[in-house]
């Protein structure tokens, strides 16, 4: 479904991808993997056709996405998430919110398609509300029903479990296990990455690829999380004595 070759992105002129390649299939659910600043939420805007590029190039469906291309079926068929949900809100009740998108790919049935997916998403008792009052995890459960809504072919997620709760940290991890879609998602949390995919691709500073494959193979790898700065080193207590090694938290 999605092919990159050779993707290199510059911002003013520092580089923050650097021949970045890699395909993925129809239906395949990706974790990409990175410290803050690897290039994580560039890349995930690049095959948003957020951002466009230079040097590389991109096919999704087989089609190359350039400026020149992007239309209204593209958007369609692909959702993505900001790391901060409250970004992306602007207007002004719940309800207003999750039918925006609908209305704005002219899909039939729109109030009952707002009702089902509130429900689904269990946010249905606030849709009068602003959602500029909700919790962060709540606000994260907004747009992520606002996405899927109208029913995009591809997932974006930047690090969407960043600023959420526990419980709706845990409600996330069962919604991607559940749904039929190709999903990437962007996060430097590993314990959450293993739950959501088997496959793993890695960022590193210098932002290039140094891994793409099984994430068991790459939790079996512990030069290589150090390498990407996915693992720390810190002093701890047990019982009577302090020591120090790498954790994984995982």
């Amino acid at each position: 479904m999605i092919k990159l070759n050779n993707i290199s992105y510059y911002f003013e002129d520092k580089k923050v991808l650097d021949s970045i390649s890699f395909n993925v299939a129809k239906g395949e659910k990706v974790a990409l993997l990175g410290c803050n600043g690897s290039g994580k939420s560039t890349l995930l805007r690049i095959i948003a056709g957020l951002y466009f590029t230079k040097e590389g190039s991109i096919y999704i469906n087989n089609r190359e996405i350039s400026k020149k291309n992007i239309n209204k079926g593209f958007r369609k068929s692909i959702g993505i998430l900001f790391q901060n949900p409250e970004s992306m809100i602007f207007n002004p009740t719940v309800r207003d919110e999750i039918a925006f998108s609908l209305k704005e790919f002219n899909m039939d049935s729109i109030s009952s398609r707002v009702e089902s997916i509130s429900k689904s998403f269990e946010i249905e008792y606030m849709l009068n509300s602003n959602p500029l009052n909700l919790s962060g995890g709540e606000k994260q459960k907004l747009m992520l029903a606002s996405i899927l809504a109208y029913e995009p072919e591809l997932l974006l997620l930047d690090e969407p479990t960043a600023s959420v709760d526990p419980r709706t940290s845990g409600w996330i991890i069962d919604m991607l296990l559940e749904i039929d879609k190709t999903v990437i998602v962007a996060t430097h949390d590993l314990s959450f990455a293993y739950e959501v995919s088997d496959r793993a691709i890695v960022l590193d500073e210098n932002h290039q690829i140094i891994f793409d494959g099984e994430m068991d193979r790459l939790f079996e790898d512990l030069e290589l999380l150090i390498r990407a700065n996915l693992i720390h080193k810190h002093k701890h207590k047990h019982k009577n004595f302090i020591h120090s090694h790498y954790h994984k938290h995982f």
